[in-house]
Parts: C-alpha cells; sequence; structure tokens
C-alpha cells in the first residue's frame, strides 16, 4: 500500500475527505519554499503536489506561471526539487508527495535516473499532465513498476467513450479538473461537478479529488462534498506571489483544509 492508498484508507475511517495543496517548488526560493512545504502537514494538508518549475507550463495560468519562473530565476532545478523533497521526509514520512509537472526536465533527465532518484527522496506519485494514455510506454508503466502512483487528469471534455482509456494504469487517485481551461481561471461549481465525479466514480474504485477554481474555505467544503477531496494550488501560490510569508501563508491553507475536512 502506497503512502496514498494509506492516507485516504485513513481518511475514510475517520469520514474526511482530502484536502490537496499544491505549491510551486522554490518559489520565491528554496529556503522559504522548504519552510512552507513543512509546514503543510500541521496546516492540514493531506497529500502535497509539489509543482516541478518548467519554462512553458502550458496548462497553468499567470499566477503559477509567474511562481515557475520565479522558481526557475532563482535556481531551482529538477534535481533541488528532488533535494526539497528528501528534505521533508526527514521530518515526516507518513504525508504523500506528488510531483506535478511536464514531462521535458524527466526526459532530460533520464526515465530511469529520475524514477530512482523520486523513489529515493520519498516522492509517492506523478502527475505530468502533457503525457497522454497513448504514451503510457513513455513513463506511467515504468514510474509504476518503480512503486510510484501515475495520477491521472479527467477533465470537463472527457467523454464517457475516452474516459476508460483514461483510467487505465491510472493509480493513487484521479484528479478531476473541474473547469475548461488553465489553472485559476473561473470557479469551481459543485453543482457542475457532482454529476461528473459520479461519472468518474461508476468506472473506477480511486478516490476522485476535483481542483482548479478554488479559493475560498467555503468552496473547498462545498466542492469536497460532492468528491473525496479538494485541491487548492493558484490561491495559495499567490499568495508567496504577493510576498507574505510562509506563516501567513498557512494560515490561509489551514481555513481551506478546514474547509475540505468539514464536508
Amino acid at each position: 500500500m502506497s503512502r496514498i492508498d494509506a492516507k485516504f484508507a485513513d481518511l475514510k475511517t475517520q469520514g474526511k475527505k482530502a484536502f490537496v495543496a499544491y505549491v510551486m517548488a522554490g518559489d520565491p526560493d528554496y529556503d522559504t519554499s522548504l519552510e512552507l512545504v513543512k509546514g503543510l502537514p500541521e496546516a492540514g494538508v493531506d497529500i502535497i503536489e509539489l509543482g516541478l518549475p518548467f519554462t512553458d507550463p502550458m496548462a497553468d495560468g499567470p499566477t503559477i506561471q509567474l511562481a515557475g519562473q520565479r522558481a526557475l530565476e532563482a535556481g531551482m532545478t529538477l534535481e533541488r526539487t528532488l533535494e526539497m523533497a528528501s528534505e521533508f521526509r526527514k521530518e515526516d514520512d507518513t504525508t504523500p508527495i506528488v510531483l506535478m509537472g511536464y514531462y521535458n526536465p524527466i526526459f532530460n533527465r533520464g526515465v530511469e535516473a529520475f524514477l530512482a532518484d523520486a523513489k529515493a527522496a520519498g516522492v509517492d506519485g506523478l502527475i505530468v499532465v502533457d503525457l497522454p494514455p497513448e504514451e503510457d510506454d513513455e513513463l506511467c508503466i515504468p514510474a509504476q513498476k518503480a512503486g510510484l502512483n501515475f495520477i491521472r487528469l479527467a477533465t470537463p471534455t472527457t467523454d464517457d467513450k475516452r474516459l476508460p482509456k483514461v483510467l487505465t494504469n491510472t493509480s493513487g487517485f484521479v484528479y478531476y479538473v473541474s473547469i475548461t481551461g488553465i489553472t485559476g481561471a473561473a470557479a469551481a461549481q459543485a453543482v457542475d461537478v457532482a454529476p461528473e465525479v459520479a461519472r468518474i466514480k461508476a468506472a473506477s474504485d480511486l478516490p476522485v479529488v476535483v481542483g482548479f477554481g478554488i479559493r475560498t474555505p467555503e468552496t473547498s467544503k462545498e466542492i469536497a462534498s460532492v468528491a473525496d477531496g479538494a485541491v487548492v494550488g493558484s490561491a495559495i501560490v499567490a499568495k508567496m506571489g504577493d510576498g507574505e510569508s510562509p506563516a501567513q501563508v498557512l494560515d490561509f491553507v489551514r481555513g481551506l483544509a478546514d474547509g475540505a475536512h468539514a464536508a
């Protein structure tokens, strides 16, 4: 059982939904980012999505694009992102870490070397948004053989014909993108999300968490109430972009987590 599987099993016994937080590794610099990441579990975060900074993030809105630029300018790399995961693991051996990003940096490092290093760093899963199921042999299958969950995105445009393909080889959880568009572009609506989550759950036993368009504790609660959890990224990253301290950002995260856990 992976850390992700164990986390969802534990939450189920508590009758709680999951709260997942996305932060950009290295934003605005390595030390500040590491302080934030280390504080996330105490703020109520169940699963950490650690963004891999990349020069051409096609699925991300301006907030996360700028965070990636800040991280890259501060010297953040894939290597240092894995170092950050390793540092986190020295103090926390239970909170799952999912790396979220694009394939190019992984390809450049080499799949075999990357997977070995990610596993050694304590990474539990991968979300690689520009690798569709047709490319599973490239990374998904090797990742699962290495003991890493490969988490796929489903979207409002994933119809019934496409859904089985998306769910094939997916593990850990399914990430449902609540809106059509980039991160931070619109507000998620529970009334729209609920039937889509039900459709996915009818086709899979995996937990379904919902992200994109969640910015407040109220929305976090509403979305988590119709899914297995809620993901917040841009709203958290924006706080870092505004120059707030890790402590201030963690206070904000705590409210979002409380919302999801109250669902």
